[in-house]
């Protein structure tokens, strides 16, 4: 199954222009992307607000993720505050994978913010959320607190944000992204055999996991000729043909 680390700012001191800080509104932020994790099949864990970074890196090192998404806004330095604006998805100039999660993620964050050509992607070697973990990893700057428009844009734009976010992780895994909305509670009837669970919607694709015919699945959405599901702690993808709504 596809496992993000999900990793929004513990910074409380950095406040907005407009009121509220950043740990405030990056969580609020993560908050808004949970239903569309689920429906698209992505398994989550968030950092504990009250570690600080090396907390979160530690954390995240320790568990089996297949991205580490770091959750941030900017501020620009003295002399210049409230003066910049722009979106900046940041990388290991090291790892190929971060490269191309960064670029996908801008390329989606075009189509949302309002100024598109200050929509970067940034190569670094300093940033320790993208340098330490293990895993593959980028840091996205979502705007610039200080600046009072993208500080409003950042909070009127909140769900679009969250859609842009998760679209970025279902292009880069390679799966559909699904509207939260669709779930319901399943059973699987496959004849007496039992229903695998698969990393990705096709036939094709790692098993994962098994549903046992007759048992009770919770299904998050649906993609085409597959259910996105979750049982027994595993979540992936399963025929539709094979589970039917329970009465």
């Amino acid at each position: 199954m596809k496992t993000v680390f999900l990793s929004p700012s513990t910074q409380e001191w950095n406040p907005y222009a407009n009121g509220g800080n950043e740990q405030e509104q990056m969580n609020l932020v993560a908050d808004a992307m949970e239903p569309y994790l689920t429906a698209s099949g992505i398994t989550y864990v968030r950092n504990d607000p009250d570690r600080n970074v090396t907390g979160a890196i530690a954390d995240s090192n320790a568990g089996r993720y297949e991205v580490h998404l770091a959750l941030h806004s900017n501020a620009a330095g003295a002399g210049s505050s409230g003066k910049v604006r722009g979106v900046e998805i940041y990388y290991s100039p090291y790892s190929e994978f971060g490269r191309r999660l960064a670029v996908i993620t801008a390329n989606s964050f075009t189509a949302v913010y309002p100024l598109p050509e200050r929509v970067l992607t940034v190569p670094t070697t300093s940033l320790a959320e993208v340098t330490r973990t293990r895993t593959v990893a980028v840091l996205c700057e979502i705007g610039y607190h200080d600046n009072a428009e993208d500080a409003e844009w950042i909070k009127s734009s909140r769900d679009s944000i969250a859609q842009t976010l998760v679209r970025s992780l279902c292009d880069y895994f390679g799966i559909p992204f699904i509207l939260p909305g669709g779930g319901f509670d399943g059973v699987v009837s496959a004849g007496g055999s039992k229903l695998n669970i698969r990393d990705m919607p096709s036939v094709e694709s790692r098993i994962i996991g098994a549903i046992p015919d007759g048992a009770a699945v919770r299904v998050n959405g649906a993609a085409g000729g597959w259910y996105s599901v979750s049982y027994d702690g595993v979540t992936g993808y399963s025929s539709r043909e094979f589970i039917t709504e329970k009465g």
